[in-house]
């Protein structure tokens, strides 16, 4: 996968908001290899309550709805949401929207795939999405995500010649490749061209990802008063994606974001509170945080 769609930005990208491209996103992405590391989380972490930012059409959301998780999926691209409803139906609670505008679900786990995390250029943006992911989960609960070293020059292998291919989606050929348009300091941009076969239309789908370094996240992080608990590889693609496993404080007494206001943060009902000390151990059993290459 090149990119997900925003879950945070004004206008999500053409392949994930365009009816026609969002309906044979599956079929480009069919395998999904990347999902087994967060499904072995949920049950590392014993998780029971999830909210998927930047859901899309819905694969992981529906994965951990069939194996009895409440699950959360938000996407700001209403097609993609279609798409997913048909997958699973309400058996996912979909919220069409931005991340900075969820309530405080509360929840013990929120997860964002697919390199969901380079979609959100700037500071302010990032910074204003992880304090609504924080301001989401439980005292204890914890937020993953994946974002791709920077070191690694990704973008090297965005080239047509490296990306086309031909294939067969519901018996109609499409043909698809990428182009690199432009890299400049962390700011990657690229299109996405797909050619449909039956009636010869052309449709295109810009994007652009920021490619933080590994230091800059641990930072944006800390400053949305999350702590961190690990820093893991990409089964799928070792060596070539930091998957960061942060945690909201435990122990908190006041919820920094409202500091000053006096009202104090959401606490857990008590059978809510059972395990939270195991889990932050399942954690802290893997020697702390791995440093990547």
């Amino acid at each position: 996968m090149l990119g997900r769609a925003s879950a945070g930005a004004k206008m999500a990208d053409s392949i994930f908001e365009h009816p026609r491209l969002a309906q044979i996103y599956d079929a480009l992405e069919p395998e999904r290899p990347d999902l087994e590391l967060y499904l072995g989380l949920v049950s590392e972490l014993g998780a029971r309550s999830v909210l998927d930012v930047g859901c899309g059409t819905g694969t992981f959301a529906c994965l951990l709805a069939h194996r009895g998780v409440r699950v959360t999926g938000l996407d700001p691209a209403q097609a993609s949401l279609d798409v997913a409803r048909r997958k699973c139906g309400e058996t996912v609670g979909w919220v069409h929207g931005e991340a900075n505008a969820l309530p405080r679900l509360q929840v013990d786990l929120v997860t964002m795939t697919g390199n969901v995390a380079q979609v959100f250029l700037n500071d302010e943006e990032w910074d204003s999405v992880l304090r609504a992911i924080r301001k989401s989960l439980r005292r204890g609960g914890y937020f993953t995500f994946e974002s791709r070293d920077p070191a690694k020059k990704a973008w090297l292998e965005w080239t047509r010649e490296r990306t086309y291919r031909r294939l067969s989606v519901a018996g109609e050929g499409l043909e698809t490749w990428t182009d690199l348009l432009k890299v400049r300091d962390q700011f990657v941009s690229f299109r996405k061209t797909f050619v449909f076969e039956c009636d010869g239309a052309v449709l295109t789908s810009d994007s652009t990802l920021r490619f933080r370094d590994r230091d800059q996240l641990v930072d944006s992080l800390k400053r949305a008063g999350m702590t961190l608990a690990d820093i893991r590889d990409a089964p799928d693609r070792p060596g070539l994606e930091f998957v960061f496993i942060a945690r909201r404080p435990e122990d908190e007494q006041l919820d920094p974001i409202l500091a000053g206001t006096g009202t104090p943060a959401m606490a857990l009902p008590e059978d809510q509170t059972t395990g939270q000390a195991e889990l932050a151990g399942r954690i802290a059993g893997r020697a702390g945080v791995q440093a990547r290459a």
